[in-house]
């Protein structure tokens, strides 16, 4: 691929994978969507030495990105349903930050896995006992102590995650990883705009009294500029080879990713409620047993595409040349698939007795957009990473600056297009 297809290859993956979590939410939904976008910058890089690690690297992509689902937003989005500057220009920017600490972590831990060598392996388990003692640390002083909140009277879990954020920055800094805390920074940097964007987006298109599922465009927003800024980050450098692949770690990794993280949302995202209201819609007596076979469905789908992934994994992993041309396009489209399968089977997409959601038919148009740009550039790779300036603090503060004054100029647009809408909050 060339640089901008790979751009926005991982950009629409992240994209994608985001606007789906939205449906299960939380660590798991996130960790699933941040692993996708690890496995797109590998098929994009089409390097032999990233592909050989894939599990690996992707399962690191995904718990970085998984992380920040502890952090709550709701109440944060209500503030950018306002009508007034000060509230609305809070609840966008600091939507910024709560997506800068998800693209922070996510940009961050994977990066950290691509620039681990033979020679340089980080120390993973003093980096973990850093970013929760961080955690903690920060959670204790900025709300139990100052009582600086964010988002009363919800959960104040980002000062956790602003914890972990610091402790992972000053470990690459430290350590000499720059390459990873220059991926960290501008995942960080893009879905922080992404969020802010995408509520003013979101708000926008209630504007127009179009039915449709705009909080989902928001959720797409942030993936796709979160993964734009992480590719941006993985692109414009140059890397050294990647360490040896470890067959245990990447065992582990494929059963993390097929079947711990598609069972975890099983249990965690099949609340009975909206199966027993969909049973009532489509004339069923029975919602329990309705939501039952719901379950065996997913479980049965959890089945079906663990044991297709394994049996990839077994059969092309070790092979040569075939991480690169097909071990790592098969597992990245296969584990995409199973999302838009295990969404549709979540949100009951295979009943036509319920109403059809628009949202949901455009994933597959971006899927088939996924498969369209690796199929044109399959044949192009070697162009992808083209080394840009190195930065500055001052290029750094110019981008910054340029997010908040166009978050600012959305946040003029916002409160001179509506009046209140249901759910707005007011902070001040």
């Amino acid at each position: 691929m060339t640089k901008k297809q790979a751009l926005i290859f991982v950009a629409l993956t992240l994209g994608l994978g985001w606007a789906i979590r939205g449906h299960f939410g939380h660590e798991h939904g996130a960790a699933w969507a941040g692993a996708l976008a690890g496995l797109a910058v590998i098929v994009a890089s089409g390097r032999r030495d990233w592909s050989g690690r894939l599990p690996t690297l992707a399962a690191l992509a995904g718990i970085g990105w998984g992380v920040g689902g502890m952090m709550s937003y709701g109440i944060v989005v209500g503030y950018g349903r306002g009508v007034d500057f000060a509230n609305v220009y809070y609840g966008l920017t600091m939507l910024g930050v709560i997506g800068g600490l998800y693209g922070f972590i996510g940009g961050g831990l994977f990066g950290l896995g691509l620039e681990s060598t033979s020679e340089r392996k980080p120390d993973w388990a003093r980096l973990l006992t850093e970013m929760i003692a961080g955690g903690l640390l920060a959670w204790y002083v900025l709300i139990a102590q100052f009582e600086w909140k964010m988002t009363p009277p919800r959960s104040e879990l980002w000062s956790a995650c602003l914890g972990a954020s610091a402790a992972l920055a000053w470990f690459l800094y430290r350590n000499d990883y720059k390459r990873a805390l220059r991926v960290a920074g501008y995942a960080a940097l893009g879905a922080g705009f992404g969020f802010g964007f995408g509520n003013f987006l979101q708000t926008m298109g209630n504007v127009t009294g179009l039915s449709f599922n705009w909080w989902n465009v928001m959720e797409f927003s942030l993936g796709f500029f979160g993964g734009l800024g992480m590719a941006y980050g993985v692109f414009t450098r140059e890397w050294p080879e990647s360490r040896e692949p470890s067959k245990a770690a990447n065992w582990i990794a494929v059963v993390f990713l097929l079947l711990i993280l598609p069972v975890v949302n099983i249990i965690q995202a099949f609340d009975p409620g909206p199966f027993l209201r969909a049973a009532e819609n489509l004339g069923l007596a029975d919602g329990a047993a309705f939501f039952r076979l719901q379950v065996k469905f997913a479980c049965l789908a959890t089945v079906l595409f663990a044991v297709a992934g394994l049996l990839v994994h077994a059969r092309t992993s070790g092979a040569s040349q075939k991480p690169v041309v097909v071990y790592a396009p098969a597992m990245f489209f296969l584990y995409t698939f199973y999302y838009l399968i295990f969404s549709h089977i979540k949100n009951l997409c295979f009943y036509s007795g319920l109403p059809f959601q628009l949202n949901h038919a455009l994933y597959w148009v971006v899927f088939a957009v996924l498969a369209g740009l690796w199929l044109v550039g399959r044949h192009q790779q070697g162009h992808v990473f083209v080394v840009s300036k190195p930065e500055t603090w001052r290029r750094w503060l110019i981008l910054i600056g340029i997010a908040l004054v166009v978050l600012a100029v959305c946040t003029l647009i916002s409160i001179n297009s509506h009046p209140a809408f249901p759910g707005a909050h007011e902070r001040f």
